[in-house]
């Protein structure tokens, strides 16, 4: 995988309105602010980039301790395993109300990250970068999540301006596809892709 794939994979969070838009969109109407929904993505990015930089410093952590083979093998059961979790789970996270400071966005941000596994899915990446120094894997591993957050937030950007200036919520009661469902498939691939490299 590709820094073009982290891109890629960045822009798909960013498209997902699970990701954060939907709810920026949604703060900017409740309160008729073009201003509260921008000032609501950078803030949901910061928690996405949180969640997605606590995976790299587990595997950056634990690079030098295992072999590169066993951890890709572990990554790609993990992933495979959360993909199959995802798509069987009936319930999903809910927040209380869209009434939140920006903290608690952040903090939603990052939940609502990990909970769909914003990490887990640049394990391909992370796994096949050098371990062989704790720092270098460290920053490379930050640079990856850096790009991946930045594309995720640009593109949830884009989305939610258009969707507010142009379209409204209605249009996702017209043309609305599970993106959760198309998620958790690309988490079973991504997992089997990286069982399938490692051995």
């Amino acid at each position: 995988m590709t820094l073009t794939a982290v891109i890629l994979l960045g822009a798909f969070h960013g498209i997902n309105p699970a990701m954060g838009w939907l709810f920026a969109v949604a703060r900017g109407l409740q309160e008729r602010s073009r201003d509260l929904l921008l000032q609501s993505l950078p803030v949901i990015a910061l928690g996405h980039l949180a969640s997605v930089a606590v995976v790299v410093a587990v595997v950056s952590a634990t690079g030098s301790l295992v072999t590169g083979t066993a951890l890709a093998i572990g990554a790609g059961v993990l992933l495979v395993g959360f993909g199959l979790w995802h798509l069987l789970a009936r319930r999903h996270f809910r927040w209380v109300g869209m009434r939140l400071s920006l903290p608690q966005l952040a903090a939603w941000s990052f939940l609502m990250s990990s909970m769909h596994g914003a990490g887990l899915m640049l394990l391909p990446v992370l796994t096949r970068m050098p371990a062989s120094h704790h720092g270098h894997a460290l920053s490379g591993g930050l640079f990856v999540a850096g790009v991946h957050t930045l594309a995720m937030f640009l593109t949830a950007t884009v989305v939610a301006v258009v969707v507010y200036e142009f379209l409204g919520v209605a249009v996702l009661r017209r043309a609305w596809f599970n993106l959760d469902r198309m998620w958790a498939f690309a988490l079973v691939g991504a997992g089997v892709l990286t069982l399938v490299a490692a051995v």
